[in-house]
This record gives structure tokens, C-alpha cells and sequence, in this order.
């Protein structure tokens, strides 16, 4: 049986207005240019550059950085012995030497030619590298304040031929020192001792020694490094403290907490057993009398943390002395605790200071300096709660304008299982401690008082 073919069947395409959209992209894209152009004159010249050479030839921004390290690599070294007063006796001399060609001035031509003779004579006395090796040595990375640092520089001639004289320096801190060095033969040795100052509490950064040559007048000078640099703490002064003299827990467990674990030292109350509990810990008495098998629950204790805290900000002192004092103090107490074997913690109004061993305690104290932009005792005493909040002791340390009344409000953003001590320098005053609620406010004069101070504190 046979079918009729079907029909093909199709859809009529809509009809499109052809120039309706040809006039669309085309009025699209002229807007688009319009509007590009409009941006492109609202930019000045220098971001059109800039752009461009961003955006658009990022080829050439890597040519200028290339072509800048080649000009870094030997142009540089070229003209970086050139001083101040070398520069312009070189700006003079091509000054007076184009006007006094071009005006025929014979006065200008001769200073001319006098100022680049000088030049060549300046160049002659820094061509050249001498050959060197410099050891620095300091006796001590490590004094306190007051006490004598030296330095000693050992120089060997490492060339074979003789070495004309230069002038060694080395930089200590924002000082520095310099030393003649003489004509040096092959294989010779020249040795110089310095002394450091150490009047205040700092980290200096001793070197890198620099051998230096220049001609007499002073156009050129040619340096040359040597060494690394070496640093030096200058520590704050401490006093001994008597054996525990800060260690103001009671107990040598710690201190309980109520977090309840399955095994320490405290057990305050009995439970039911468990499977997988440990056997040993079944209370034998309760468990005949009850007929049940009884383990002990025990509270969890945590080891005593000594937190010291110290202001930094200057509205904190009447005078910088009570700023080092307060450091002294800090430092003395901490290393206490530390060869009490304590756990430690000392934070500033600014950051944390390391306080694993007594070294670094007081290589951390050595660079603590104060800020008008540090936070005050309150909210040092707000950073320490949030931070140290499972401290046994906190001691605050600040100065003369902290007064008892910010104590007691300081007290109260404190951790409550704390015991608290404020330590308050005021220059020339006698030792004192003043029981405020549950703290104690110490007064010192000086750093020295701090001995009697403790035994005050230890007898409460």
C-alpha cells in the first residue's frame, strides 16, 4: 500500500530589516568609537604614556628595565665616587670651558682647563683596587649598659703588590669611626682597636667596614665594603632577685581550672565506668560500697604563667629615666622567673617580646623603644587579658603619671584568677606597696628597690 509523499514542511523565516541592522552595528560601533575618543582627550599626556606603555608595548617597558640594569651595572659604579663638591667643580669646569670658547674669554678657558686637570689628578688617586681582608671582632656581642664594648679590626694586605694608604670606617649605629691605614707590602697586617659607647640601652649595628680612598681636595671618594655588619645589645641593668622571689603561685601543679579531664592530679568528684577507661584510675572503695565500678574525674590543671606587661607610650612617664627604669625592672623580674623555671611572657603596648631564655629577654628589652602612637596602660592591660588570659600572675609596669585610680580600673579588665601587681616608677621616690582590692601598687625610685619590694610582696 502505498502512501502519499509528505510535504516538506518549513518555517518562514522572520523577516530582518537588513539595513535596520546593518545601521545598529554600525551606529553601535560609532558610539563605541565616540565614546573611546571622548576618553581618550579627558586623559592628560602622561597617562596616555603611561597607559600605552603598560597596556599596550610592554615591550619597551621591559627595554627600560633592561637598559636600567645595565646603566645600574656600569654606569653607576662609574660615577658614584663623584661628591657633592666633585660634582660642582665638574659643572663649573664645562661651564667655563663652553663660555670661554664661545665668548673667547681666555680667564674662563684657563679655569677650564685648571678645574679638569684638578679632576685627572682626583682620578689618579682613586684608579685602582686595593686588596684586602678585614676581619671585625667585638670581645662582647653583649654588655650592659654603662660597661665598656670594644672592637678590634685586623686588616691583611691580600695582594701582591704594595697598597697605597686609605682611611678605614666603621659604622656604629649613627656614628663613625674612622682610622688611618698606612702604606701596607704584600702579606702585611695592621691591627685597630676601638671603644664603643654604651650609654643607653640600644642595638647597634656594627660595619660593614668600608676601606675608603679619596684625593686631598675631596672631588672623589671611592668606598669598598668588607665585612658584614654586627650587631650589639646593649642590655638594661638588672638586679638579683632572692630564689622565688616572683614566683607567687602556691601550688607547684598550676592552678585547676574546671575543664574536666580523664586523667591529672586534682579529682574532686567519681563517675560511673566506661568502657575503654583506664583501670587504674577505678576508686576500689567506692566502687565495693556501691556495687558499681567507680573511676575518678579529674579537673584539669594548667601550669603557672608569669605575664609582664609594659607600657610604651610616653603619656605613660614623666620622664624618659622612669621609661628605663621600668625596663630594668621588667627584666629583672623576668629573668627571676626564668631560673625559677616559670613560663614567661612579656608584651609591650606594641608587640610581644620573646621571653624563651633570659638571653633573649633581654635582647628583646635592648629594643624596646616608646611611641606616641603606643597604646596607653589601659589598653595594654585590654591586650593582655584578651591575650594572656590564662596567666597566674600579671605585673604591669609604667610610670609617675599612672595613678592608683587606673589601677583599680585597669584590675577589672584583668583575668579574676590573676594575682595582679602594677609597678610604678617615680624618680626619687622611697619604695612603697599599696594594697588596692586584690592588687598591690608598688612604687619605686629606682631599680635597685625592687629586692625589698618583692619581699614585701611575698610575705601578703
Amino acid at each position: 500500500m502505498t502512501t502519499a509523499p509528505e510535504r516538506a514542511t518549513s518555517t518562514p523565516a522572520p523577516d530582518i530589516d537588513t539595513g535596520t541592522a546593518v545601521r545598529s552595528a554600525t551606529g553601535g560601533a560609532s558610539e563605541t568609537t565616540r565614546l573611546r575618543r571622548a576618553v581618550e582627550r579627558e586623559r592628560t599626556p602622561l597617562q596616555r604614556v603611561v597607559g600605552g606603555v603598560a597596556g599596550e608595548d610592554s615591550v619597551v617597558v621591559e627595554w627600560w628595565r633592561v637598559s636600567l640594569g645595565w646603566l645600574r651595572a656600569h654606569v653607576w659604579p662609574a660615577i658614584e665616587p663623584i661628591t657633592g663638591f666633585g660634582w660642582a667643580v665638574l659643572v663649573g669646569t664645562l661651564l667655563a670651558l663652553t663660555l670661554g670658547i664661545a665668548l673667547g674669554w681666555k680667564e674662563l678657558i684657563v679655569i677650564g682647563i685648571a678645574g679638569a686637570l684638578l679632576l685627572l689628578a682626583a682620578v689618579a688617586f682613586v684608579i685602582g683596587r686595593n686588596r684586602y681582608r678585614i676581619v671585625l671582632d667585638l670581645a662582647y656581642t653583649r654588655v650592659v649598659v654603662g660597661e665598656r664594648a670594644l672592637g678590634r679590626i685586623e686588616i691583611h694586605a691580600a695582594s701582591t703588590k704594595p697598597l697605597l694608604p686609605a682611611t678605614i670606617e666603621v659604622p656604629v649605629g649613627k656614628a663613625l669611626a674612622s682610622f688611618h691605614l698606612p702604606r701596607m707590602q704584600p702579606g702585611g697586617v695592621h691591627e685597630d682597636v676601638f671603644a664603643i659607647p654604651t650609654s643607653r640601652r640600644t642595638i647597634l649595628q656594627v660595619g660593614p667596614v668600608r676601606s675608603v680612598r679619596g684625593d686631598p681636595v675631596g672631588l672623589l671618594r671611592r668606598q669598598v665594603k668588607w665585612t658584614d655588619p654586627v650587631e650589639l645589645f646593649v642590655h638594661p641593668k638588672t638586679v638579683q632577685l632572692d630564689e622565688t622571689a616572683p614566683g607567687l603561685i602556691r601550688d607547684l601543679e598550676g592552678i585547676t581550672t574546671r575543664d574536666l579531664t580523664n586523667r591529672d592530679i586534682a579529682f574532686p568528684a567519681l563517675r560511673d565506668y566506661v568502657a575503654g577507661d583506664d583501670r587504674r584510675y577505678i576508686h576500689w572503695k567506692s566502687t565495693a560500697r556501691t556495687g558499681k565500678l567507680m573511676v575518678r574525674q579529674f579537673e584539669q590543671t594548667r601550669r603557672s604563667v608569669l605575664a609582664l606587661g609594659l607600657s610604651t607610650s610616653p603619656d605613660d612617664y614623666a620622664d624618659p629615666l622612669e621609661f628605663e627604669t621600668a625596663i630594668s625592672i621588667l627584666g629583672s623580674l623576668g629573668l627571676q622567673a626564668i631560673r625559677d623555671e616559670m613560663d614567661v611572657v612579656v608584651q609591650t603596648s606594641r608587640s610581644t617580646v620573646p621571653a624563651t631564655t633570659g638571653k633573649r629577654l633581654l635582647d628583646g628589652l635592648s629594643g624596646v623603644e616608646w611611641s606616641p602612637r603606643d597604646d596607653r596602660f589601659l589598653d595594654l592591660a585590654a591586650t593582655m587579658a584578651r591575650q594572656h588570659g590564662g596567666a597566674s600572675v600579671v605585673m604591669l609596669h609604667a610610670g609617675a603619671t599612672v595613678d592608683p585610680a587606673l589601677v583599680r580600673r585597669a584590675r577589672t579588665l584583668l583575668p579574676g584568677q590573676a594575682r595582679v601587681i602594677a609597678f610604678t616608677v617615680v624618680q626619687g621616690a622611697k619604695p612603697k606597696l599599696q594594697p588596692i582590692g586584690d592588687t598591690f601598687l608598688a612604687t619605686l625610685g629606682s631599680v635597685s628597690d625592687l629586692p625589698r619590694i618583692m619581699r614585701g610582696v611575698a610575705l601578703q
